[in-house]
C-alpha cells in the first residue's frame, strides 16, 4: 500500500524557515511527479510546488523565490524548504503523488505567527 508521511511542520515567526519532509513507500519519487499542496483555514487546497520526473520544478506565484522543492531518490523522500515565511503561509501542507490514483499524505500543520 502506497504511503506518504509528512513531517517537519510547526510554529515559526514571520521571516523564519521550516523544512517539510515527505517519506514515500511503495512508490518511487524519482518516477513520479511529486507535489506539495496546502489548505489554509477557510480556503481551498492549492498547489504550492511540484517536481516532475525529469527534475523540472514549478511553484505557485505566492511562494516562488521563497520555497524550494527537492527530492532524494536514494532515500525516496521529497522536501519543501520554506524560507521567509509569512502569516499567509499558515496552512496544513500535504504531500501528493500525482499518479492516476492520486496519493496523499495526512498533512502537517505550519503556523506562521508572531
Amino acid at each position: 500500500q502506497v504511503q506518504l508521511v509528512e513531517s517537519g511542520g510547526g510554529s515559526v515567526q514571520p521571516g523564519g524557515s521550516l523544512r517539510l519532509s515527505c517519506a514515500a513507500s511503495k512508490i518511487a519519487v524519482s518516477s513520479n511527479t511529486m507535489a506539495w499542496y496546502r489548505r489554509a483555514p477557510g480556503k481551498q487546497r492549492e498547489l504550492v510546488a511540484r517536481i516532475f520526473r525529469g527534475g523540472v520544478t514549478n511553484y505557485a506565484d505566492s511562494v516562488r523565490g521563497r520555497f524550494t522543492i527537492s527530492r532524494d531518490n536514494a532515500k525516496n523522500m521529497v522536501y519543501l524548504q520554506m524560507n521567509s515565511l509569512k502569516p499567509d503561509d499558515t496552512a496544513v501542507y500535504y504531500c501528493n503523488a500525482a499518479t492516476t490514483a492520486g496519493y496523499w499524505g495526512q498533512g502537517t500543520q505550519v503556523t506562521v505567527s508572531s
